[in-house]
């Protein structure tokens, strides 16, 4: 059987080489004048110092959940624990370190036209892409040959596991948030003095939060959204490879079961590479288009390839038995496997009609700009709580086709599908940043027209492609949160088997449990939100200082202080990000203890699973309406600036101005940060379970 993991190691590799690839083919390519890269120049280095020191931080309290796993539940706990973290850690780290070498290059590619500038932006992305699937399912993989090899009991394997993914987690929700409240810090402070107050475009190099704005995408979108699928990935395999250990009893069939989340991440890393290389753009040059042809071609290979290793390990006809004796066929897998492709490409879809400038939500809420800044909120605010409708009935239809073919092990492999596509969805999103930092340059760098409408096309598709792998992460964390609390309900039972834990909405512990779990992604939201406004806050005070102190910078005879900005939003987001990045860890165990203490054990664990729940619930729909609004109340102010209902520096650019400044810290910082903190509440539960059999 350990033969079988010699498929997602190669594939692991092969990811990784040609990430490797990727890097020297796009850092070989010209980085356009000495202007250009100075200014490249300092946000590789602003981006470089935010990250060193968040994660100088991260380490801090890294080294302290390691030796706490390490005392509670052993050395191997411990050390899946250091797996998962470095991984995610390093992931983002690299992406980032490509991204601002990319920008630049992108800049100058788009003066020969939008093919080269698109070919480099996007391969740019896939490096991101390519390490995220690559180093994820090669640590878990290895990992999990060595704890097998070892001989270890399966309970303190998926221990080691679960902490893995815990490690992967804590990484992402301090990069996700971190670099999220710096980013729209940046872009908010940017924003009210710079356009609104001193009448400057976007990106004008006399702003002195641009260089800072520039870094922000960069930590926010490239490294905090690897980090964040990073550890979606890792979860929802993991996940998967719990409920095959838990609902099989034949050990022959469960190992398979076990396998079979690995194998379908494996073959689809090979179908994601080929599916990069059909991003082309057509004779229409329609850049999501091209974008979406790469997407395409990756699925329906996938389909293809995950049903050829469904046949040969598991078989069309073949019937397993789960524990209570429902059974179903190979194909019933296979078919759940389609169910989490088909949800990921519509849910693209919904979410681009949501975003894109070309459907009626955003041209609603630039519309309503005409008559005013409370009226473009009002119209955000509406889109925002409609783009959650349809999106939900969707992830709700695939939750139910799933589990009726293969129960709560259908729904992880649903998952584990949809999962499958990261290393495509990365690249798209990692696509983003960099078109984003080449637009800011290109004005920076007082860059022909010409290549300014290049890079704004690249960057406006940049701002729908950004938003669709947001809703593609959230869905992802329903299916995979639903995964986790049945292998937390399981484990219960478990670990003590004396406590029937039951979850009935007569029992007033699950009410309690629902109504705590459904608060903390409000609570959460509201501690990064204040935290975005305090950053923001910081730099309008700082950037209406050097317009007063130094005069020269609104003549263009003299620089502002970039560098002072960057290192205000550095501070501001590394203490800001602690408090809300800690909640979902710590609030599972104050609830279980005060629950145990108030009540007894079983209540305490009912509390406690149903908390879970809650989470999942308002947490969906609360991250799903501030991503796509967020993106709507964007793309609003740009379908405005090219030239509709005014213009740039009419009233209704204005008020699309405020309701983008608004969506900022909707879209880039709460909303995805909601997505690790939905599993990262679970995967914790689940550690504390173990800790808590080894003392009650």
């Amino acid at each position: 059987m350990l033969n079988l993991y010699i498929l997602p190691i190669v594939c692991s590799l092969v990811a990784i080489i040609y990430g490797c690839f990727l890097i020297y083919l796009v850092l070989s390519k010209p980085t356009g004048t000495d202007k250009m890269q100075k200014i490249a120049s300092a946000i590789q280095q602003g981006a470089n110092a935010y990250l060193n020191r968040q994660y100088k931080m991260i380490t801090l309290v890294g080294v302290f959940v390691f030796l706490l796993l390490s005392w509670q539940l052993g050395i191997l706990v411990g050390i899946g624990f250091l797996i998962g973290a470095v991984l995610s850690g390093t992931t983002g780290y690299i992406g980032m370190n490509v991204s601002v070498r990319s920008n630049v290059r992108v800049a100058h590619a788009a003066k020969k036209g939008i093919g080269p500038a698109l070919t480099i932006a996007f391969r740019s992305g896939s490096i991101t892409g390519m390490l995220v699937v690559g180093l994820a399912l090669l640590g878990l993989t290895i990992y999990y040959v060595i704890l097998q090899a070892i001989d270890l009991p399966q309970k303190s394997i998926l221990e080691a596991l679960i902490a893995l993914s815990f490690g992967a987690s804590l990484i992402s929700i301090f990069a996700r948030l971190g670099g999220g409240i710096f980013t729209k810090g940046a872009d908010v402070g940017a924003d009210l003095v710079g356009k609104i107050e001193a009448g400057i475009p976007e990106d004008d190099p006399r702003n002195p939060a641009v260089i800072a704005d520039n870094v922000g995408d960069n930590v926010g979108d490239c490294a905090g959204m690897a980090a964040d699928l990073f550890e979606t990935y890792l979860v929802t395999i993991v996940g998967t490879i719990l409920l095959g250990s838990i609902f099989f009893k034949d050990p022959a069939t469960s190992s398979k079961m076990m396998y079979y989340p690995l194998a379908i991440g494996a073959v689809s890393i090979i179908t994601s590479i080929i599916g990069t290389f059909f991003v082309k753009l057509g004779k229409n040059q329609n850049i999501m288009g091209a974008l979406y042809k790469g997407f395409v071609t990756t699925a329906i290979l996938s389909v293809i390839a995950i049903g050829i290793v469904t046949y040969f390990l598991l078989g069309f006809k073949s019937t397993y038995h789960v524990i209570d004796e429902i059974s179903f066929s190979g194909l019933n897998l296979f078919y759940c496997a389609i169910t989490g492709l088909v949800v990921t490409g519509l849910l693209m879809w919904l979410t681009e009609y949501y975003t894109s400038t070309k459907y009626s939500p955003v041209k609603s809420i630039a519309q309503a700009s005409t008559t005013g800044h409370a009226t473009n909120i009002i119209q955000g605010l509406a889109v925002s709580m409609k783009a959650t409708v349809l999106p939900v009935i969707v992830i709700s239809a695939g939750i139910l086709i799933s589990y009726l073919n293969a129960e709560l092990y259908g729904v992880g492999v649903a998952a584990s599908a949809m999962l499958s596509l990261a290393g495509m969805i990365v690249a798209l999103d990692s696509y983003g940043p960099v078109t984003d930092n080449a637009g800011g340059i290109a004005q920076m760098a007082g860059l022909d027209k010409d290549v300014r409408k290049i890079t704004d096309a690249l960057d406006a598709v940049g701002n729908t492609t950004k938003a669709v792998t947001k809703g593609y992460a959230i869905a992802s964390a329903g299916f995979g949160a639903l995964v986790l609390f049945s292998a937390f309900v399981e484990d219960v039972s478990n670990y003590f088997p004396d406590i029937a834990c039951k979850f009935s909405l007569q029992d007033p512990y699950v009410i309690i449990g629902l109504f705590m779990g459904g608060l903390l992604p409000y609570l959460f939201g509201a501690l990064g939100m204040t935290a975005v406004g305090r950053a923001a806050a910081a730099i309008v005070t700082e950037v209406r200082r050097q317009f007063k102190e130094i005069p020269g910078i609104m003549k263009g005879t003299e620089l502002p202080e970039y560098g002072t900005a960057v290192d205000i939003l550095t501070k501001s987001a590394i203490k800001e990000m602690i408090v809300p990045s800690l909640l979902p860890v710590l609030a599972p165990i104050v609830v279980f203890f005060v629950i145990y203490f108030i009540v007894d054990i079983t209540a305490a664990f009912v509390t406690m699973g149903s908390l879970l729940l809650g989470t999942v619930v308002t947490g969906l729909f609360l991250a799903l309406s501030m991503t796509s609004g967020g993106g709507a109340w964007d793309n609003a102010k740009k379908y405005i600036e090219d030239g509709h209902l005014g213009g740039k520096g009419s009233d209704a650019h204005k008020a699309a101005i405020t309701g983008d400044t608004v969506g900022d810290p909707y879209k880039d910082t709460v909303g995805p940060a909601i997505n690790p903190m939905i599993k990262i509440v679970t995967i914790a539960s689940l550690l504390i379970l173990a800790i808590l059999s080894k003392t009650f």
